[in-house]
């Protein structure tokens, strides 16, 4: 393996050398990016100004920064392997199709089909082989290439399709490469995304992957105490994930700054636009040099998210993953059932005597009330289920998902925006007991089921009100093979249930959060005891 040696090792104490790359000198000096790590704004011991509501994020002015002068720092670290070079077009366009691999932009690498090929340094593969990775998915055997070529990067796949690694292993790569952070510098690589969940997920793969390398890493959200996120900060940290609002706020607060940002992804661009985030999107990127590499990840591709990558990234490579068309996973029975209102929860009840067997259920709810009404009433009679949605604080979801995970609670009722990037494995069921605003969303639900080759039930409540949806999940369930129920055929020559461009959608959810009180684990719903268990 020697011929990918020369991006150095990991880093130590000493401060490695060897690479071609300087070893993560420290040529920044400190001066450079100086300030902004210190200071304060008034209000409460760690200097915290107090904030209001998601417009005054929005109104907010930060100082735009100077990016006259800036020191140039390395994006290119791709060593071609003799394999992936050796390859004909024949060979490769045979493997990608293979794949499902779609591919747009100039000068497009050839993609990798092993970690090896990758040419990661000794380090990361390490890290790789640890966490027992067999071979790398088609969002990474693409990516990687294009990401260490130090473009930028539009990458389009669904959610479990291994983004985050596709993200982050280059994401290491490039920090080994820079000089190391000075008193005062904020991070070197920032990571947005639309919920508490996902950027706490996105910390557990740095953490594992990215100690080898002694990267330091924060999450930064809303819903938690500001101190030990600020001490965080303070102290210095090569990775930040973060949900846009509370990033402001520490940004607004002088706790951090962005200068020193040369990497940026975007995770799911399209569920944080869907949540209004935009304005505050902006008011980030602005303050990170347009230098910069840029790594845009969605599931979809609205006309937002096409203008958000249009101002943001430059010259970019674009891999979709999948077909272009809107499909379900084929693992996956997919059962509608046309269910007045009134009848839903009884047919919930009989649905859920027949499938508990202590394996998990994940229950899709429209709205946050509508969660909390339905644990409420199915805890009272038996049913081990908890609540997970926007208003619920963040200690509360963690131990939500916790007792999901482990089976304490095999029922899980959740709305869409608390949902999105949750990875829990071995979900048997998925019940839409509502149905979603969009067909996309519906194949984001029944996706959490039948993953990594398992297979799994989705059963879906549709009433005469989703009529709009109709049209498109007859062509989902005929797509896989899947026979509509007659009614739901009737139902496309009423309802319509347009269609759009490549995976498009419509709107989301919102979100928000409440104190955590008391100092219990569960409020509302969630703590209502469970009557005469059924399971």
């Amino acid at each position: 393996m020697s011929h990918y040696s020369s991006y150095g090792g990991g880093r130590s104490d000493d401060r490695w050398g060897g690479s071609s790359y300087g070893g993560r000198s420290g040529g920044y000096g400190g001066s450079s990016y100086g300030g902004g790590g210190g200071g304060g704004g008034g209000g409460g011991s760690y200097g915290f100004n107090s904030r209001g509501g998601r417009d005054e994020l929005d109104n907010m002015a930060l100082p735009k920064p100077d990016f006259s002068n800036l020191p140039k720092f390395e994006k290119c670290f791709y060593l071609e392997h003799p394999a992936v070079g050796s390859r004909s077009s024949e060979q490769v366009e045979a493997f990608r199709r293979s794949k499902q691999i779609h591919v747009y932009g100039d000068g497009v690498p050839k993609p990798v089909t092993s970690f090896e090929e990758a040419s990661f340094p000794e380090y990361v593969l390490a890290e790789v082989i640890r966490a027992g990775f067999k071979e790398p998915t088609p969002i990474q055997c693409q990516g990687w290439p294009m990401a260490l070529l130090g473009r930028d990067l539009i990458g389009l796949a669904e959610t479990g399709s291994g983004k985050t690694l596709a993200y982050l292993l280059p994401a290491v790569v490039h920090i080994n490469a820079q000089p190391y952070l000075q008193p005062g510098d904020g991070p070197i690589v920032l990571v947005l995304a639309p919920t508490r969940e996902l950027a706490v997920q996105i910390q557990q793969e740095c953490q594992r992957f990215g100690s080898s390398s002694r990267i330091k890493n924060t999450v930064v959200y809303g819903g938690a105490p500001k101190g030990p996120q600020a001490r965080d900060l303070r102290s210095g940290v090569e990775i930040v994930i973060a949900t846009p609002g509370r990033l402001i706020d520490m940004m607004d607060s002088r706790v951090t700054n962005l200068r020193r940002v040369t990497y940026l992804v975007l995770d799911e661009a399209d569920r944080m636009l869907d949540m209004g985030f935009e304005p505050q999107i902006r008011k980030i990127v602005d303050q990170i040099r347009p230098d910069r590499q840029t790594l845009l990840w969605s599931a979809t591709w609205p006309k937002e998210v096409q203008a958000i990558a249009r101002d943001f990234l430059k010259n970019p490579y674009q891999v979709i993953i999948g077909s272009p068309e809107l499909k379900a996973n084929h693992n996956i029975r997919q059962i509608v059932e046309m269910v007045e209102g009134y009848a839903k929860y009884p047919r919930l009840r009989k649905l859920l005597d027949t499938e508990m067997d202590g394996r998990r259920i994940l229950i899709f709810c429209e709205t946050k009330r509508g969660c909390d009404e339905l644990v409420r009433q199915l805890r009272t009679d038996g049913y081990p289920a908890l609540g997970l949605h926007g208003d619920k604080s963040q200690q509360e979801r963690d131990w939500v998902l916790q007792e999901f995970k482990n089976g304490t609670h095999p029922i899980m009722l959740a709305t869409d925006v608390a949902a999105r990037g949750l990875d829990v494995k071995d979900i048997k069921v998925v019940v839409n007991y509502d149905m979603p605003k969009t067909a996309e969303d519906y194949v984001h639900r029944i996706g959490r089921t039948g993953r990594a080759g398992a297979h799994g039930t989705a059963y879906s409540f549709f009433t005469g009100a989703d009529a709009r949806l109709a049209r498109q999940v007859v062509e989902v369930m005929q797509e896989a093979g899947q026979q509509p129920p007659p009614e739901l055929l009737q139902m496309t020559h009423l309802g319509g249930g347009g269609g759009g461009g490549f995976r498009s959608r419509g709107g989301g959810g919102g979100g928000g959060y409440r104190g955590f009180g008391g100092g219990a684990s569960m409020t509302g719903a969630n703590a209502i005891p469970v009557t005469q268990r059924r399971y």
